[in-house]
This record gives structure tokens, C-alpha cells and sequence, in this order.
């Protein structure tokens, strides 16, 4: 079963990603490559990762999805073309994809094994998340980080107001 939902969340995180790579409006694009990530968060669920599946939903469907709408709507970006026929026609790949995003992951929470072991269950308290993430993964929090900050001054910078010119 589990394979099963992996090939099928692949077909969907392709779907959504080449549905992201030829839309014409922008925020739209942002929604199929939400939806992408989503998908590939229950993948790597189904792989056994599930605090790389909760990175996955907070950092980049998340913060970098809100990032690029935020650019999105400083840059002005307008779709191309005005799309023919009733709003749901639009909206139908979508709605579909989600709604088979949605029963992926509701088929996994009830077949999950975990839920049913019989055992201890593995955790990890808070000390230790801490330790382990500013002692021996120090240098790449740094890092990103760093690179927040340098997308934080970018996009300042992209949207204050020349003086003198009265234009971005």
C-alpha cells in the first residue's frame, strides 16, 4: 500500500509541478508549487522522515511560498492573458489534486503502524532538538540564517522608493 501511495503522490507532485511551470498567473503558479510541496512531504512521511516531512510544510510551503507571494505582489506581476470560460474551470486541476492529496494522507493517518505498535515510541525532548540543532548543527543554521537575512535585505531593497525618482 505504501508504495502505491508513493507513486501516486509522485504522479501528483509532477502534475502540480508542470501545472506551475505553464501557468500564466503567478499566484496560481505559487499554488501548484504549494501543492507540490505538500505531496512531497507525505513522500518523505512515507519514507520515514517525518521531521524532514514538517520542514518541508513550515520552510517551504510555508516561509518560501509567502516569500514569493509577497514578491509577486511587490513586483506587480500581472497574468498574461485574461483565461475564457467560468472561474471553475480554472480551478478544477487544482481541486482535484488536492482532493487526492487529501485522501493520500487520510489513508495513511488510519493505516498508519505506528499508531498500532506496541512499544515505546521514540522522542526527543526539547533540551535535546536544541542541542543537537546549536552544537553539532551550528554552522548550518548559521548558514541559513544568513541567507534569510540576505533575502530579508533583498527584497527591502527591491522595494523601497528611489529618492528623487518617485519609482521602485
Amino acid at each position: 500500500m505504501a508504495s502505491i501511495m508513493f507513486y501516486l503522490l509522485s504522479l501528483i507532485l509532477l502534475t502540480a509541478t508542470l501545472l506551475c511551470i505553464f501557468q500564466r498567473n503567478p499566484v496560481h503558479a505559487v499554488l501548484y508549487l504549494v501543492l507540490g510541496f505538500f505531496s512531497l512531504a507525505i513522500m518523505f512521511y512515507l519514507l520515514g522522515a517525518p521531521l524532514v516531512a514538517a520542514w518541508e510544510v513550515i520552510v517551504y510551503a510555508g516561509a518560501i511560498m509567502v516569500l514569493f507571494l509577497f514578491i509577486i505582489m511587490m513586483l506587480g506581476l500581472a497574468p498574461q492573458d485574461r483565461p475564457e470560460g467560468p472561474g471553475w474551470q480554472r480551478w478544477l486541476p487544482f481541486v482535484i489534486l488536492m482532493a487526492a492529496v487529501l485522501a493520500c494522507t487520510l489513508v495513511i493517518i488510519a493505516l498508519d503502524p505506528a499508531a498500532t505498535a506496541q512499544g515505546e515510541p521514540y522522542s526527543l525532548g526539547p533540551q535535546d532538538f536544541g542541542e543537537a540543532l546549536f552544537g553539532k548543527y551550528a554552522l548550518a543554521v548559521q548558514v541559513v540564517s544568513f541567507q534569510l537575512l540576505f533575502a530579508a535585505v533583498g527584497a527591502y531593497n527591491l522595494g523601497r522608493i528611489q529618492r528623487g525618482k518617485g519609482k521602485p
